[in-house]
């Protein structure tokens, strides 16, 4: 055999190979066991699904017609340099199809964890919630999951995936100690603010809003204000929770940034997260804006005793200051704010912010307590701010308010699959009907005879 004919062979056979290990990449709805309930949902299935078939298709097609070009007299004739270029990017693309695949795979394998993958399937739906702005936008699926550590991230919708391609669903990771209180609301909440904030295109009319506000004196407050520049698509995702959730949001960041001392007053311009120290006051201040109450006060007093700034060096310090002295200003920005996006309504507006007052929803709770089923129509977002306030008010314990989220997120989650059910049902009904009103014509060459 000659040598460029022995490599085509070769070239072949591994293309060969590579279908059939194409082949055993199936469908989720083939390779995960869940109960019904802790199912993502419908439409997130549906998009993940399509997502990556459209991928194995286009491989398969891919190897195929280079298999058929090593056949041709331009592949004989080629050098095997040219084949092995060729199948090595075929090889790279198939590396990609499994990177993409494993992305949603380490999602959806805790949907088979008792507790946990129902629970899961409920902070779907509060994530849906939080998300929804009816008449601005259409909210795309969204998929959570667990893992270590204390943060949350989200990969969003229709952003890159790696080796192309966009994401068909919201992945919203969060942090499994966080597992299960009204405080998860805080990290979940905040990674939906991010999304949201990319439907709307907050990020850049904020920027170019703070560019225009920018203070005239001073160096250490130009200072200031570019570092808000910097950390703006954190900033309003946090208020994005806050005006979702209130005091349960501030009260959940505390928690996520209660570090040791020196990472608490780590001042990094190139991190994208204010200074939590910083972070923490700032989430107080939007709170008191949005809902004014007593309470943030005492919570930033609490945490300027929990983080006193006394022994910081004075460069650090005075940092510190001018942050926390244009953090009025900041605010006021943030809830005056009318982008184009919102047809010229604030933020604060379209989020129905009245319905979230401390007051009201310390009466909600109460309400909630001694009409249970009451608690389970209400908006799964108020839930989570309604609870929160309890807690910051002393009116639930730990203990009760996490075996009332756990409950709460199971009732969520099969409620959601329910409604799911009836809705396919309904559709199948919908297409019988239309059958059976207006029979299938035949082909004009059917082979098909009546009577007999």
């Amino acid at each position: 055999m000659a040598a460029g004919s022995f490599a085509s062979w070769v070239l072949a056979q591994e293309a060969r190979a590579l279908l059939t290990r194409l082949e055993r990449v199936k469908s989720f709805a083939m390779a995960e066991t869940m109960v019904p309930a802790a199912a993502l949902s419908v439409e997130a299935q549906a998009a993940i699904e399509a997502y990556l078939l459209k991928g194995r298709r286009e491989l398969r097609t891919q190897v195929r017609e280079f298999l058929a070009w090593l056949e041709t007299p331009q592949g004989r004739q080629a050098p095997p340099s040219e084949g092995q270029k060729r199948f090595t990017f075929l090889r790279l693309r198939f590396n990609v199809v499994l990177s993409q695949f494993d992305i949603f795979s380490e999602a959806l394998s805790q949907r088979s964890e008792v507790d946990n993958g129902i629970w899961l399937a409920g902070l779907d739906v509060v994530s849906r919630d939080a998300l929804e702005l009816p008449g601005y936008y259409e909210v795309p699926p969204v998929l959570c999951y667990l893992a270590r550590g204390p943060g949350a991230a989200i990969r969003r919708a229709r952003t890159r995936l790696p080796g192309g391609g966009q994401s068909p669903v919201a992945i919203i990771r969060v942090p499994r100690e966080r597992m299960v209180g009204s405080g998860i609301a805080s990290s979940l909440i905040h990674e939906v603010g991010h999304q949201g904030a990319a439907l709307l295109s907050l990020v850049p009319s904020l920027r170019q809003a703070l560019q225009q506000s920018a203070p005239e004196q001073g160096e250490d407050a130009k200072r200031a204000w570019e570092l808000w520049g910097r950390w703006i698509s954190e900033i309003i995702a946090d208020f994005w929770s806050v005006a979702r959730v209130g005091v349960t949001s501030t009260l959940g960041l505390m928690g996520v940034v209660s570090l040791p001392r020196p990472f608490v007053f780590r001042l990094n311009a190139e991190d994208p997260h204010p200074v939590p120290w910083i972070r923490v006051k700032l989430s107080s201040a939007m709170g008191q804006a949005l809902y004014p109450h007593p309470q943030w006060e005492r919570l930033a007093r609490t945490w300027e005793q929990f983080y006193p700034i006394e022994g910081l060096d004075p460069e650090r310090r005075r940092a510190l200051a001018e942050l926390e002295a244009s953090i009025p200003r900041l605010v006021r920005l943030l809830v005056e704010h009318r982008p184009a996006s919102l047809q010229g309504r604030t933020l604060a507006e379209v989020m129905e912010t009245q319905a979230r007052q401390p007051a009201r929803l310390t009466a909600l709770y109460r309400e909630w307590r001694s009409r249970r089923r009451r608690v389970r129509d209400a908006r799964p977002s108020l839930v989570f701010a309604g609870i929160g306030q309890a807690r910051a008010d002393g009116a639930i314990s730990p203990e009760e308010e996490a075996r009332a989220m756990a409950e709460l997120l199971k009732y969520w989650a099969l409620r959601s699959t329910v409604d799911a059910s009836v809705v396919c049902a309904s559709a199948s009904r919908a297409r019988t009907s239309a059958a059976a009103v207006r029979p299938p014509a035949l082909p004009i060459n059917s082979s098909i005879t009546r009577g007999g």
